[in-house]
């Protein structure tokens, strides 16, 4: 196989646009469409001249309720996406990555991207986030005065500085020897260029977003692309040739981007702006950013290539190798082995469709009820009288009777519970209601609390599917977030992590560091956390009290971690300003701190001694006396089981052994007696030993021992006495 020529890549690159685009245009962008026009009050039934276009808003409703929900999951927590550690080395860079990423998410407005991409999911199947490090070049403009000739070859050293504008006058003035002199003055007016870089997370309007119709995720799609407008302008900005530029401008180019979507969103006054703009850098060009899979090597490895393409016949005007395609999908409702899903649009504009027409009987049956059509004879009544409708007028007739009303049954009360039926069965397609979304104050008025807390937690069932699926949406947008630091940030950055400022170096971090979502779903599931919380805090502390500070359970940074984790989900973020931030390395600091303090009041108080000493002092008694207590004990079980094993085996020996057999018996019996002697021999060690540890205890923390306790333990049979 050979490398692919520019022309042939060209047409593969073509092809591959116009396929991914006729796949969307075909099957997907009508159901978006109709979608957008349900959202915004739109159904497909007619109306008759004279009756009732209300429209009902369920779509609008049910989307509204849920999105609320669904960003709480989000921004309850100041860490809903976590990175874990692959192995001990990761730990800290873990940390690191996971505090960085989100401090990027909220200063580049996370809020309003996040608020995008699940709208887009509820509404048009997907929401689509872009990721990518924007470098630019920023321009200052800084005037000199004065300037010598060495300050000017100075300030020109550096190549990134231009000359705007540059005057030159010669002044006179005297040397050390009064001489006369001449010397170069310079007034500069110059331009100081530097590169600046920084990543941008942007949510892309679905119409712009095209994928191959075969793709099940973005990372094994054959094609994945971002068709856009841009000026003339930008591209030549760019870099690109302005001759180029202007042929891409000057092709048959009908903008075919803008779809009835894009209308639905800005209107019709979209295409009469770019008329009104006469300056030629402002003209539209089409702009394709694609990502395709191609050989272009002839290795039969196809690999990963970005392309950017202008115009309608797709120009290539930038090719590169990529690594990964900087779009992460946000679905509330997938549909299996597809890219494309459903939205929750979807599910409910039939409702909406019969909800309208039950909506409009009942309004047109009111009317007919206060303004009911008349029987007249015509020839005894002013007809103009009976076709003025103004309240209260008078009919002119000249028989009583020539007026009649005709009677129209009242129905529209019967027909008020088929809406509540309706109601009910949007509920039950999408869990969105008045008593998930907490407006409800009467729902679970007659209702016991267990009740109410299973049929809130059943309501909230579907909406803890759809955070789930956007889950993992998010998932793929910090993995962005991540590789992109990893491959663009500078070499340190300075940032705050717990409650301190630290330099990090993304460039060392791991990519493919495992990741896990943090997401709190519902009120009732909150409460709940909080409880759990609050309970774990309370057996911190015991511990904490029974054991002291160094108990090798609990520690204060755990401690403030449950402190802080309580607040978060009071809706207080910033629990810095209730409690210091902790981190094991200022814990240890602290601990080091108190543990001098302690040994400085100590020796300063003498015999009284330091309270705080005086609890370290006991609790490392405790822990010394229990330490030798154990091993009394572990060692007297060991003993105890080497006793009962050759018991045992004395007996299966003696059960099986004859007359003949007896000198193995004696060999048993004398092994039995070394084992007794060694047990006597290691019982007076343990006591010996007891007698010193108890002496040194004494020497040490000046408490004694209770030597008596710990014989008592001793006190087991010995294995002479065993039978």
């Amino acid at each position: 196989m050979t490398q692919m020529k520019e022309d042939e890549i060209q047409g593969a690159v073509k092809a591959a646009i116009e396929a991914a685009i006729d796949y969307v245009d075909s099957d997907i962008r009508g159901d978006r469409e109709r979608a957008q026009k349900y959202f915004d009050g739109a159904v497909d039934l007619t109306y008759e001249e004279g009756r009732s276009k209300v429209v009902s808003t369920k779509v609008r409703d049910v989307v509204r309720g849920a999105k609320p929900g669904l960003m709480r999951v989000f921004l309850t927590n100041d860490k809903f996406v976590e990175f874990t550690p692959k192995g001990p080395e990761d730990v800290e860079n873990a940390e690191q990555a996971t505090a960085y990423t989100h401090w990027v998410f909220n200063k580049v407005g996370g809020y309003n991207v996040l608020s995008n991409a699940i709208h887009d999911s509820l509404v048009k199947k997907v929401g689509i986030v872009k990721v990518w490090w924007n470098n630019e070049t920023i321009a200052e403009s800084h005037t000199y005065e004065n300037l010598s000739d060495e300050e000017v070859e100075m300030l020109l050293s550096d190549d990134e500085v231009e000359i705007i504008e540059h005057s030159q006058e010669i002044e006179m003035e005297m040397d050390e020897m009064g001489m006369e002199m001449s010397r170069n003055v310079h007034s500069m007016l110059i331009s100081h260029k530097r590169e600046e870089g920084e990543m941008v997370i942007e949510g892309i309007p679905p119409e712009e977003f095209f994928i191959d119709g075969s793709a099940k995720s973005i990372d094994d799609a054959y094609i994945v692309c971002h068709k856009s407008e841009k000026r003339a302008g930008d591209l030549i900005a760019m870099g690109f040739d302005q001759d180029i530029v202007d042929s891409l401008v000057g092709e048959d180019d009908d903008l075919d981007n803008d779809s009835e979507e894009k209308l639905l969103r800005f209107g019709e006054s979209l295409n009469s702006s770019d008329q009104m703009v006469n300056d030629p850098s402002m003209r539209v060009v089409v702009v394709t950013e694609a990502y395709l899979k191609i050989d272009i090597e002839g290795d039969g490895v196809p690999t990963l290539h970005k392309f950017l393409c202008g115009g309608t016949n797709y120009e290539i005007l930038e090719q590169e190798p990529w690594d990964k395609a900087p779009f992460a999908d946000f679905h509330v409702d997938p549909e299996p082995h597809a890219f494309y899903g459903r939205s929750l649009a979807e599910l409910v504009m039939n409702d909406q469709d019969t909800t309208t027409s039950v909506l409009r009987g009942i309004l047109d049956n009111v009317a007919l009820v206060n303004t009911p059509r008349l029987e007249v004879n015509e020839d005894l009544v002013e007809m103009d009288d009976v076709l003025n409708n103004e309240i209260g007028a008078i009919i002119r007739s000249e028989q009583i009777g020539s007026v009649n009303a005709l009677v129209v049954p009242f129905v529209a009360g019967s027909t008020l519970p088929a809406l509540q039926y309706l109601d009910m069965l949007v509920e039950e397609k999408t869990g969105i209601s008045k008593m998930s979304m907490g407006l409800n104050a009467d729902a679970l008025q007659n209702t016991t609390a267990t009740a109410a807390a299973i049929t809130q937690q059943a309501s909230a069932g579907h909406v803890e599917v759809m955070a789930r699926n956007l889950g993992e949406g998010m998932k793929r947008l910090f993995q962005l977030m991540l590789h992109v630091s990893i491959k663009n940030s500078p070499d340190e950055q300075m940032m705050r992590l717990n409650g301190e400022f630290i330099s990090v170096d993304p460039q060392v971090w791991n990519s493919s560091m495992d990741m896990q979502i943090n997401v709190g779903i519902g009120t009732g599931q909150e409460d709940a956390k909080a409880a759990a919380l609050m309970q774990t805090f309370q057996t911190q502390q015991q511990i904490w009290q029974t054991y002291g500070p160094t108990n090798g359970l609990v520690t204060m940074t755990m401690m403030r971690n449950t402190l802080a984790d309580t607040l978060a989900l009071s809706g207080i973020k910033n629990a810095d300003r209730y409690y210091a931030p902790m981190s094991p390395e200022s814990e240890a600091q602290l601990m080091a701190q108190m543990a001098e303090q302690a040994a400085q009041a100590a020796a300063q108080s003498g015999e009284q001694g330091d309270p705080v000493a005086d609890a370290m002092i006991t609790s490392e008694q405790i822990k010394a006396q229990a330490k030798m207590q154990g091993d009394q004990m572990r060692m007297q079980g060991k003993m105890q089981g080497d006793q009962i094993k050759l018991q045992a085996e004395m007996q299966v020996k003696a059960a099986q052994m004859q007359s003949a057999q007896g000198k193995e018996l004696a060999d048993l019996q004398l092994k039995y007696r070394e084992l007794q002697s060694s047990d006597d021999l290691n019982r007076d060690k343990m006591n010996q030993n007891l007698l010193v540890e108890a002496a040194k205890i004494l020497g040490q923390y000046g408490t004694s021992v209770d030597v008596e306790r710990v014989r008592a333990l001793q006190a087991a049979p010995r294995l002479g006495n065993v039978q």
